[in-house]
């Protein structure tokens, strides 16, 4: 399942032309925001707050960091008996990323995260681990005011684990804005 209505408040950022970028201080290279992401229209409950902090090094090239917290609660069944049973549990992490600019309205992405997350093992019993997830993609961005705009990315998780990821399924949109 892919996750609509998943908000992606700060991955945009500021456009510079390349004779200006070399005057850029530390605060003109840094922009802040986050994930704000919703599900609740299924069994399968995730919210997703998840802060960012991303560094440009050049004007198409940008790095950065973040936390996440996430709400999840999802349903499973144990095996064999074919019990239903829930888990709902919070999920924390942190994740890296990298963003390159092919254009100024298209950009490639890479993410790396961790999530320490329960998961469902059978006979109404849970674990916690610490899940990977390795996320690749492009997105599109409209630039709005000064700083700000708008953006949708399309990613794939490549260690997407059907039994232990936070998320229902290896491919997520994300989408939202930039102040």
């Amino acid at each position: 399942m892919v996750f609509f209505g998943a908000a992606q408040l700060a991955s945009a950022q500021v456009y510079f032309e390349e004779e200006e970028a070399d005057s850029l201080t530390f605060k003109d290279r840094t922009y802040f925001g986050g994930n704000l992401s919703l599900n609740i229209f299924s069994e399968n409950k995730f919210i997703d707050i998840s802060p960012v902090m991303g560094y440009m090094v050049t004007p198409r090239y940008s790095v950065g960091g973040g936390l996440t917290y996430q709400y999840i609660s999802r349903e499973f069944f144990a095996i064999p008996s074919g019990d239903r049973f829930t888990v709902s549990s919070s999920v924390y992490g942190g994740r890296i990323f990298n963003r390159y600019n092919v254009t100024r309205d298209y950009f490639l992405y890479g993410e790396f995260e961790s999530l320490n997350a329960e998961f469902g093992v059978g006979n109404a019993q849970s674990e916690r681990e610490w899940v990977p997830g390795l996320f690749i993609g492009a997105g599109t961005f409209q630039p709005f005011f000064a700083n700000g705009g708008i953006n949708v990315m399309v990613l794939y998780n490549v260690l997407h684990d059907n039994l232990k990821s936070p998320y229902n399924s290896a491919w997520v949109i994300r989408g939202g804005f930039t102040l």
